[in-house]
């Protein structure tokens, strides 16, 4: 078993309420989506609300602004996920129709096996990323730090941007 698992956080704004129908089709893939993250290999656990996604998890004081965590065995199990599955790739095309895309922000960091992360644990690697760029501590798919182990950790290209 692994010394150290992935942890990732996403956090977006939407630009509307995310029960208006502007936002039908995100709200109404979330389960198909979450589902296909689940199946995949190397995922081991993502942040869950009263239904069977995030968005009902309070992330800041703006009830537009929610929030997306996951763990993954590592760096290239997510970034498959992310970036090499068509379910997931649908949504991440689209996602500029539902979300205020300058609040949107991801940070990426090693956590012990086991460790499952708090949103605000999530919050504060987001705002190290902002403050001192990309370090062990706080990274991005670009620029991503091995993790304490020395298990190594390859740049991902975002196929979405």
């Amino acid at each position: 078993m692994a010394g150290y698992e992935l942890a990732q956080i996403n956090i977006s704004r939407f630009r509307l309420p995310s029960d208006h129908v502007a936002n039908r089709d995100f709200m109404d893939a979330l389960d198909h989506v979450n589902a296909v993250a689940e199946a995949a290999d190397g995922f081991i656990w993502r942040l869950i609300g009263e239904g069977n996604n995030a968005t009902d998890v309070a992330v800041t004081d703006d009830p537009l602004v929610i929030a997306n965590m996951s763990v993954w065995r590592d760096l290239d199990a997510l970034a498959t996920y992310v970036y090499r599955t068509s379910d997931h790739l649908a949504i991440m095309k689209r996602r500029k129709e539902w979300f205020d895309h300058k609040d949107s922000r991801v940070a990426l960091w090693w956590v012990p096996a086991g460790h499952r992360p708090t949103v605000a644990e999530g919050l504060a690697r987001i705002a190290m990323l902002a403050a001192n760029g990309p370090t062990a501590e706080a990274f991005s798919f670009k620029r991503p730090f091995a993790a304490p182990d020395g298990t190594p950790a390859l740049p991902v290209q975002d196929e979405c941007a």
